[in-house]
């Protein structure tokens, strides 16, 4: 299967469970296009932007993490993406709405960059080190700017918008929790509070963006590295840390 490219999207309805046999659930929706909040209210998944739409979310984006939400104006983003005000409010309601899809973008390409690719690891020790990995690689590349607006935007949603993106963070977390769960259930790892454990995978994870320069001295797989055995070197019981020798 062809590696999935920085702009292609996958609709997914969310993260169920980590074991084997129990995958995302993929769907496609046909006919009247109706608001993501509406879609969302029944169960289903956002619908993926065409290609000019997914350009302005990209320019959007890149506009919002250089100056910030409130510092980027309507204007900003309008001249940006070559239109003019009323052009781009052709293809948006309002600012927070555009902030809205560029965050829901931003989990498509989280579930598809990093989630879909590891479900299918039966063990937990492998499956959360792949994730680690994965996840690192996707918030220290350049394009993935709507994955850094979701870590330093996450509050400036309101309402049933704030609420939805906050579901689908959630899911994450839930991974996470059920993965280590399964660890310590099948003696891979010594017995840890799956929360905390889960929380301090992300702790480690979502702060790079803070920090991580692409021109520094560290890569990106250097940082995955170091992170994995900070965390899981601690953590894997002597059996298993016997059969990794």
């Amino acid at each position: 299967m062809a590696r999935p490219q920085p702009t292609q999207i996958v609709v997914c309805l969310g993260i169920l469970a980590p074991t084997r046999g129990d995958f995302l659930t993929k769907t496609r929706h046909k006919g009247k296009r109706r608001p993501a909040t509406a879609r969302a209210r029944r169960g289903q998944a956002p619908r993926a932007p065409d290609a000019a739409r997914r350009r302005i979310l990209e320019i959007a984006a890149r506009v919002i993490c250089e100056k910030g939400y409130e510092g980027a104006g309507v204007q900003d983003i309008a001249a940006a993406a070559g239109l003019t005000k009323a052009g781009l409010y052709h293809h948006i309601k309002s600012k927070e709405q555009l902030l809205f899809e560029i965050q829901s973008y931003g989990m498509d390409v989280f579930e598809e960059q990093v989630l879909l690719p590891v479900l299918e690891i039966a063990d937990p020790l492998d499956r959360l080190r792949a994730c680690m990995e994965k996840n690192v690689v996707l918030v220290t590349r350049g394009w993935s700017k709507e994955v850094t607006i979701i870590l330093h935007e996450h509050a400036t949603l309101t309402g049933e918008a704030r609420a939805l993106i906050n579901v689908r963070k959630k899911r994450y977390v839930r991974f996470l929790e059920s993965s280590f769960s399964e660890a310590v259930r099948r003696g891979r790892i010594r017995a840890v509070n799956p929360k905390v454990a889960a929380f301090a995978f992300l702790g480690m994870v979502l702060w790079i963006y803070k920090w991580y320069r692409r021109d520094g001295p560290i890569s990106a797989a250097k940082i995955a590295a170091h992170m994995q055995d900070l965390l899981f070197t601690g953590l894997e019981t002597g059996r298993v840390k016997k059969a990794r020798r």
